[in-house]
């Protein structure tokens, strides 16, 4: 038997109980007449107690020899501890021990396998199966766990039904890029993995399987950073017969449950936002609303004055940071500028005003704006003594995302970003598509499977250009935090609507047909209408914690360079393998 309870397990009712326990040596603590050894598990540390008085001299030199990470199994009797320690459950008890086994050796660990390490990402991921063993990532991965159960409880209760969808698929030319898989058996030509089972869960409804949900794998080739890994999780759902009323409810509440289950947080009703008003007062999709700070306009105001940089934007707009103006020198405020005109945001400048006692401003543009003026903008902010407007200008779009990025800024320095302060929002009503002026083409906001509100279907069938530019979508994305955390739609299930879409997207009709064929057949055959989201697994995982990255929360991430450093992947392949592939990677080089 290698254990009788866990390490984590014993409390002072333990007292007196011969026990075993099994697990790794966090560390050791040697003081010549006695020695204190720490045994850790998943479920926790309890102390192991070694005297020279009470013990063999065989066994205290045993104990001698253990160094961390060693594996073992410690046989003794359950003791009140001497020296008690608050911070963990078993510090009130140790183990005076009477046997001991060495169950394996371990060399020094490459980092400190401790909740804080001093092993960089890379290292830590070479050894994931010991950076695993540290708690932050182990209760992530354990959270995870939970996470995944609660989901299935909670979708089984509303009917959901657990399809798995092929890995091996078709590849397709919206979205990111595919990661591809050569065929042996019909060389020269791939499989793709799949970027989300979306056609596939289209085909479930035509099916009649009315509600489906996966906890699947997807896969994009696409450029990475904390929040995003080749290899992802999705809660893929679809459901038939449902407006976006009923998708949003049904969402909405697998969120709650989870919050409930998962940190024991109630989360109120979710508000509404619609997409042009959370780019016009946030200039995101996904506006953090945990803090005010919203956008205000003043081109009405500020245009004319003789201030070129103004009376040439197409849009000037600012924030008001509440209580700042003090708080920021002219060194600190040079500071804000350059960071924001790094090449990551690209602002060209940044125009301040603070709110002084008496009426009075002092600004970066005082020259040109009286105070007077500065007044009317104050009055557009609801700006008062102590407060400081932050504002920047250029073409519209682009200077939204740029004050976005300050607006996040100054939401985290002035700490109005808490972490586990939750505020869920839905964005809808989305464009159908979006216009790409290089490509000269349109571009499915979500996929192209989206359908058009009703009000829009026949404008979208019998409209012009420009008519196409404010389609909009039955689309909604799910933000938390300033995180998007799913997003979805209500499908076109009507094969006319369907081929418009894609003759919109610039597909012939032989391309249509070619890459969606067995769609546009199936809906042929009386397709329901439906709609369905899919949340980010990872990213929620993330989020209910507090945490920025999603690496922490999957057991075997890849670095950002999209390798495995644990097994080094990816990696060549032997002559044999690409022969039967019918791969000729010379020639592939010299093409």
């Amino acid at each position: 038997m290698y254990r009788t309870h866990n390490c984590g397990q014993l409390r002072m009712e333990n007292v007196g109980e011969e026990v075993v326990l099994s697990g790794w040596v966090q560390g050791s603590n040697d003081l010549g007449h006695m020695m204190y050894t720490n045994l850790r598990d998943r479920y926790g540390i309890t102390q192991l107690f070694f005297s020279k008085e009470k013990t063999s001299e065989d066994l205290f030199a045993k104990a001698r020899t253990l160094g961390r990470e060693f594996v073992i199994k410690a046989k003794g009797k359950v003791i009140e501890r001497h020296s008690k320690n608050t911070k963990i459950p078993t510090g009130n008890i140790e183990i005076e021990v009477t046997d001991l086994e060495i169950l394996n050796a371990s060399k020094v660990p490459p980092f400190t396998i401790d909740n804080e390490t001093d092993g960089g990402d890379d290292l830590r991921m070479k050894y994931r199966y010991l950076d695993i063993r540290r708690n932050p990532v182990k209760n992530n991965i354990i959270f995870r766990s939970k996470l995944a159960i609660e989901t299935r409880k909670y979708l089984d209760g509303q009917n959901f039904v657990e399809v798995e969808t092929p890995v091996l698929i078709k590849s397709t030319p919206e979205g990111a890029r595919d990661f591809v898989v050569p065929s042996r058996m019909n060389k020269g030509q791939f499989y793709a993995l799949p970027q989300s089972p979306q056609t596939f869960k289209q085909i479930l409804m035509i099916a009649g399987m009315d509600r489906y949900f996966q906890i699947v794998k997807c896969f994009r080739d696409e450029d990475l950073r904390a929040d995003r890994q080749p290899e992802f999780t999705q809660i893929d759902c679809e459901m038939s017969f449902v407006t976006q009323e009923d998708i949003l409810n049904t969402f909405e509440g697998l969120t709650k449950h989870l919050f409930k289950k998962t940190l024991n947080v109630e989360l109120p009703d979710f508000p509404r936002m619609t997409y042009d008003e959370a780019m016009r007062l946030y200039g995101s999709d996904k506006p953090d609303v945990r803090f005010g700070m919203e956008f205000v306009e003043l081109n009405d105001v500020a245009k004319g004055k003789g201030f070129s940089v103004f009376d040439n934007a197409e849009m000037i707009v600012g924030i008001c940071a509440e209580g700042q103006a003090a708080k920021y020198s002219n060194k600190d405020i040079k500071k804000l500028t350059e960071w924001m005109q790094r090449p990551q945001i690209g602002a060209k400048g940044l125009v301040y005003v603070k709110v002084e006692a008496g009426g009075m401003f002092k600004s970066s543009v005082g020259k040109f704006f009286s105070d007077e003026v500065l007044q009317t903008w104050a009055d557009k902010f609801g700006a008062k003594e102590g407060d400081m407007m932050l504002v920047l200008s250029g073409e519209d779009e682009k200077t939204r995302k740029q004050l976005n990025e300050l607006r996040l800024e100054m939401g985290s320095r002035m700490g109005l970003r808490d972490p586990q302060n939750f505020k869920p929002l839905w964005v809808v009503d989305f464009p159908l598509l979006e216009w790409d002026e290089e490509s000269e083409r349109f571009h499915a906001m979500h996929h192209p499977f989206t359908s058009p509100k009703k009000a829009d279907m026949d404008r979208m069938l019998n409209g012009d250009h420009e008519t196409m530019k404010s389609l909009r979508a039955d689309a909604y994305d799910l933000v938390i935090n300033g995180v998007e955390i799913g997003g979805g739609s209500v499908r076109i299930h009507d094969r006319d609507l369907q081929s418009k879409n894609f003759d919109l997207l610039g597909f012939t009709k032989e391309e249509a047909e070619a890459q969606f064929g067995f769609l546009l057949g199936a809906f042929e055959y009386g397709a329901p209408p439906h709609g369905g989201i899919a949340f980010g697994f990872d990213r929620l995982c993330a989020v209910l914690n507090g945490q920025n990255s999603i690496r922490d929360f999957i057991a075997f991430p890849k670095n950002n360079q999209g390798r495995d450093m644990m097994i080094d992947a990816p990696s060549p392949i032997d002559e044999t393998q690409l022969d039967e592939l019918g791969i000729d990677l010379a020639k592939e080089e010299v093409s």
